[in-house]
């Protein structure tokens, strides 16, 4: 029997507001488990080493995780634009090619964390202007350019924390002007330089913890005017200038600084003592922060001999200058001794002339 479909369902179909029996949800990847109702892919520990080419078109969730994938290619995903969570972790993902997510203008997190990433292409984030949430962490990225983050304007959260970065270059986040959270703890960072955070007008935590941070530049943290957490616990940093906080405007800052290699000493006091006085700034861990440095301090708590370094410093003044008084003092005196004697001298010389005279 002859079967008349209707005009009106058979524009629908073309137009796909109605899918036919054939729907792609049917056909699922081998090891893939695939819901429709869900829009969700779940292809974890499916021992993949290609991105499956039969995904639904209009899968929104894809998690490939666990799996052995080594590259992403040029348009991998070209197909799924309409995805919005795209998860690639634990996959041993080493190379990804220029223009991977290129289609993925509707994805909002990617994450592409435990991989073994050593550098990301000028155009890696093409295609990736609606991102909000992109995870690196515990990969081998050495260093961050302008390039490789250029079109990233809306991510709010960037998880870059257990690499090797070791150089920040300028610029490297000035696309990222709505970002709130840069996580940067555990890498290989000793310097942090000015501008190194510039447009990061919106970012209220900044976590440096675990780094090798020895020295930063007075004015690193100036253009930060929303950050409410600073981490710089877990680094190198044997003093630090007060300037160095006081660049930083919002009110009620978290700052942390435990477990450095501080030498304590009236400076460091002077400074820590400033930034008390300073309302809107609020050192955490000021209890935790233990000297290293001088021998006779070490591993005592700052907080327990802050108000002593001062004074050791002011009594060693008095000394001195009681001593180069006392120094003076002697030499007046015996320079006077000398005159006199000098004089006695002369004077007596005189009257046995005046006696041989006579």
């Amino acid at each position: 029997m002859e079967v008349i479909v209707p005009a009106t369902l058979l524009l629908l179909f073309q137009l796909g507001a109605v899918s036919p029996a054939s729907e792609p949800w049917s056909v699922c990847p081998r090891g893939c488990n695939c819901r429709e109702g869900l829009k969700y892919v779940n292809c974890t520990a499916a021992s993949l080493h290609q991105i499956p080419t039969s995904l639904p078109p209009d899968t929104e969730h894809l998690d490939l995780s666990k799996n052995n994938l080594t590259v992403l290619p040029a348009k991998a995903f070209h197909t799924l634009w309409r995805m919005n969570i795209l998860l690639i972790s634990s996959c041993n993902v080493k190379f990804v090619e220029d223009g991977a997510f290129t289609v993925l203008e509707n994805l909002w997190r990617l994450d592409l964390q435990r991989n073994d990433i050593r550098q990301l292409g000028d155009n890696f984030s093409t295609g990736l202007s609606f991102l909000s949430e992109l995870i690196l962490s515990e990969n081998n990225l050495e260093t961050l350019n302008p390039q490789m983050f250029q079109y990233l304007d809306n991510v709010k959260k960037l998880y870059l924390n257990n690499n090797q970065i070791y150089q920040i270059r300028n610029g490297a986040f000035r696309s990222m002007t709505k970002l709130r959270h840069l996580h940067l703890q555990d890498n290989r960072l000793a310097f942090l330089h000015n501008g190194v955070f510039f447009m990061l007008q919106s970012l209220e935590v900044l976590n440096l913890q675990g780094n090798n941070i020895k020295d930063l530049d007075t004015g690193v943290f100036t253009s930060l005017t929303s950050l409410t957490v600073l981490n710089l616990s877990r680094n190198g940093l044997v003093r630090i200038k007060f300037k160095t906080f006081l660049g930083i405007q919002t009110w009620g800052t978290h700052i942390l600084l435990s477990e450095n290699n501080w030498t304590c000493d009236c400076e460091l006091q002077r400074v820590f003592g400033k930034v008390h006085s300073v309302q809107r700034l609020i050192v955490d861990d000021y209890n935790d922060v233990i000297c290293l440095e001088p021998p006779a301090l070490r591993d005592l708590p700052l907080a327990s001999v802050d108000t002593q370094l001062c004074i050791a410093e002011t009594v060693t003044v008095l000394v001195i200058t009681f001593t180069v008084f006392i120094t003076v003092v002697a030499a007046i005196v015996m320079a006077e001794r000398n005159r006199k004697k000098r004089t006695g001298k002369h004077w007596s010389e005189e009257s046995e002339d005046l006696d041989s005279q006579d």
